[in-house]
């Protein structure tokens, strides 16, 4: 068991490294690049860095389709840059975890080469083949609209070879000990060169399917193994788990005693959060947040806007997503494999600064752990004529200089947003250092006030009724502290009034984001709030000075 729980209250940045900065100006961003950004990143209050894919790939799915399992991209550096900034991470005081990506990987890979090429090679077995054409073979896609199958015809190998997903990105066979053995070699790889964990992609594939390590009737095994091995190795580094699947089943990937995914995306309240966003109604996300199984003692939720894949909207019902898609992104070219949208939350909220910072707000206070897909903190945009989601991974914005200060080169690898409301020269870190009001000011005004409330990312908490289906209110209780969160969904002001309960340490209510609020608790423990047009509130109970409110933390 991880003794301290690091991750509980950690804030996890998503960086994408040939986006974020060139550090050698050849127009593709790298480690060197990267590091250099450090100091910038942990006055933000990050950390721990979470990092896509910047291992050799043919880069026909941003680097997801992996060619080996144990380099770095020539054009990111090599793994001597890699163990530099692994270290200059650790003097900044920042986490990095890392995608682990072993549902596939490139047909360019030399497993696949060699499976293809001979049918004695042990190699063969490292994927799934089948003589003929599987029926179904049309079915379980995971891009709809651009895939065709999951079973293709290799001529070379004389057979059909699966993959979920595109067809140059064969499934590997973890049925096969000796998968599994390669898998727990690339963990073990990267833990010593310093990293504090895994992004795991794609986690419901790897325990159903064909070729799925499917053992004595347990579909999970694979991922408790996972998890043994790297408590053995590093006792203190986590799993995060891509897992976008229902409530009733969620618990699962947690373990029932906590044995499997450390940590597991939110997407049923992403996608509910979204929905009540554009309905200006909270009973969406809060039927999610009632619904939420309680956790094992080290498990935990990770919070999230938007990330680097579409904003997936398949949970919701056909006339839901058809409101969602109509107020977030109507243009035919905004949306994606008919369950998402390609496009970035500012332009989604029309730049509407009252509802960045709602979101915000909800995000950085739901039950859990944030992440930030990297340029968020300041609203940067979109690029549509980009190719299916690379709209969403254009280079980080640092300022209104040429290429927005992300290269020196005569051009980058990859466009900028250089147009409308959001191009690089109105939206980017420099002008927005120098505005107090501004979104990347906010966000870390926030973020600071976030890791000073552990009993958001610690604690139990309850939706609070508030007789208003605008008004979502949440209570947190940890260790002696009590939390109180108010958002109103909606564009006008409301009234509500909560009951915030009769025990000593609600006898005050503190107003954690300004002066103007703080107050004794009303007869029979009721208050009355009045919260502005998508207005939110963040309180602390039973305390005399916020400022100088101390919570016990574990270990304390």
């Amino acid at each position: 068991m991880i003794e301290d729980l690091w991750y509980k209250n950690a804030v996890i940045y998503c960086v994408d490294v040939e986006t974020f900065q060139d550090g050698n100006g050849d127009g593709v961003g790298d480690f060197r690049g990267l590091a250099r950004r450090l100091d910038y990143l942990a006055g933000l209050g990050v950390t721990c860095l979470w990092l896509l894919p910047f291992y050799p790939s043919p880069n026909r799915d941003n680097g997801y389709d992996i060619a080996d399992f144990y380099g770095v991209d020539p054009r990111l550096g090599d793994l001597g840059d890699f163990v530099e900034f692994s270290h200059q991470c650790k003097l900044h005081g920042i986490r990095l975890i890392v995608d682990l990506v072993i549902n596939h990987t490139s047909d360019r890979h030399p497993w696949f080469q060699q499976a293809r090429a001979d049918a004695s090679s042990r190699f063969r077995d490292y994927y799934v083949w089948s003589a003929k054409k599987p029926r179904g073979a049309h079915k379980g896609m995971v891009f709809p609209g651009v895939q065709q199958s999951v079973w293709t015809r290799d001529r070379k190998a004389g057979a059909y070879y699966f993959h979920r997903f595109h067809e140059f990105q064969p499934d590997l066979n973890l049925s096969n000990p000796a998968v599994r053995d390669e898998i727990r070699k690339v963990m073990g790889f990267w833990l010593e060169l310093g990293v504090s964990g895994f992004r795991v992609d794609a986690v419901p594939f790897l325990i159903s399917g064909p070729g799925k390590a499917v053992r004595k009737g347990d579909p999970f095994a694979f991922l408790r193994e996972m998890r043994q091995f790297l408590s053995w190795r590093c006792g203190d580094a986590v799993l995060l788990a891509e897992a976008n699947v229902p409530m009733d089943e969620v618990l699962e990937y947690f373990g029932d005693e906590g044995d499997h995914m450390q940590l597991v995306f939110n997407f049923l309240a992403n996608q509910h959060l979204f929905l009540s966003l554009v309905d200006e109604d909270a009973r969406p996300l809060t039927r999610v947040l009632r619904s939420m199984t309680k956790l094992p003692p080290t498990a935990q939720w990770a919070s999230f806007l938007r990330n680097h894949d579409e904003l997936d909207l398949g949970r919701l019902t056909q006339a839901e997503r058809k409101r969602a898609f109509a107020a977030l992104g109507p243009d035919p070219r905004m949306q994606l494999y008919d369950r998402g949208l390609r496009r970035r939350l500012a332009p989604m909220l029309g730049g509407d600064a009252r509802r960045l910072q709602l979101a915000y707000s909800l995000m950085f206070s739901l039950p859990g752990t944030p992440v930030l897909w990297y340029g968020e903190e300041i609203g940067m945009g979109e690029r549509l004529s980009l190719r299916d989601r690379h709209a969403v991974r254009t280079p980080m914005q640092w300022s209104s200089e040429a290429h927005g200060g992300f290269t020196h080169a005569q051009a980058p690898f990859r466009p900028l947003v250089d147009r409308g409301a959001f191009a690089f020269e109105r939206v980017n870190v420099a002008a927005q250092r120098r505005d107090p009001e501004s979104l990347l000011n906010w966000i870390e005004r926030t973020i600071r006030l976030r890791k000073e409330c552990p009993e958001v990312g610690w604690g139990s908490a309850r939706v609070m009724p508030t007789g208003d289906p605008a008004v979502l209110a949440m209570r947190y209780d940890f260790r002696g502290a009590a939390m109180l969160t108010l958002h109103n969904f909606a564009r006008g002001p409301r009234s509500v009034r909560v009951a915030v309960g009769h025990d000593a340490k609600s006898s005050r209510l503190i107003d954690l984001l300004s002066h103007d609020d703080t107050r004794k608790t009303a007869r029979g423990g009721h208050h009355r709030f009045e919260l502005e047009g998508y207005g939110y509130r963040w309180f602390r109970l039973g305390a005399h000075d916020s400022a100088h409110q101390r919570v016990e933390r574990p270990g304390d």
